[in-house]
């Protein structure tokens, strides 16, 4: 039974430096994203308006046109993806088509976020339990700057854990409600597109 413990220890204090090394990457990779969300909040800002005047007057009669009013911003996901919509014409199947790599993207996108908010908490309370165990002993041996310095790692990686799952949680709710509103826009021009072609063969007919 002592291999098995001694065994089980060792694989545990082994796996401390990993740890903190994928916590750092995760601390890093939270301030980049911080960064990116907040120019896509920036790219939002400056289209979401205009996007949202297009659509209030938008009908099955002008939809041909929305393509010319449409905000010239090249960076917008939702923008390139309405031009494609536009330009494919009223074939159900290509919108469809367009909207469900909409949706691909968009759930790419929000994949870093995902995995912050998952894996912060666990690489977190992992760098806080690898810890204790040394610290237990040097209190035990009245080793106290052996548990001093285990301690601080164990609260150290505790908080670059929770700091970057809680940049996963926010920025991951907040693009959620983003790529709702887009999906909700997207199949609005697309049933205002599939009307135009009905009306159109009504017409010819």
């Amino acid at each position: 039974m002592n291999y098995i413990s001694d065994i089980l220890y060792w694989i545990s204090t082994g796996l401390l430096v990993p740890v903190i090394v994928l916590l750092i990457l995760l601390f890093l990779r939270s301030l980049l994203l911080i960064g990116n969300f907040f120019g896509q909040y920036l790219s939002i800002r400056r289209t979401d308006a205009l996007i949202r005047q297009e659509l209030d007057n938008l009908d099955a009669d002008n939809i041909k046109k929305l393509s010319e009013r449409l905000p010239s911003s090249a960076g917008s996901p939702l923008v390139k993806c309405l031009n494609r919509m536009l330009e494919c014409g009223e074939s159900r199947a290509h919108l469809e088509r367009l909207i469900a790599d909409y949706e691909i993207s968009a759930d790419k996108d929000l994949a870093v976020s995902k995995t912050l908010s998952k894996m912060g908490p666990m690489l977190g309370l992992m760098g806080t339990l690898i810890p204790m165990g040394p610290a237990l002993v040097g209190l035990s041996t009245g080793d106290i700057g052996s548990m001093a310095y285990n301690m601080q790692v164990a609260f150290a990686t505790t908080v670059v854990g929770l700091f970057a799952a809680a940049i996963g949680f926010i920025t991951q709710q907040v693009k959620q409600r983003w790529y709702l509103q887009d999906l909700t826009n997207l199949e609005f021009v697309k049933e205002m597109l599939i009307q135009n072609r009905v009306k159109n063969e009504e017409n010819v007919a």
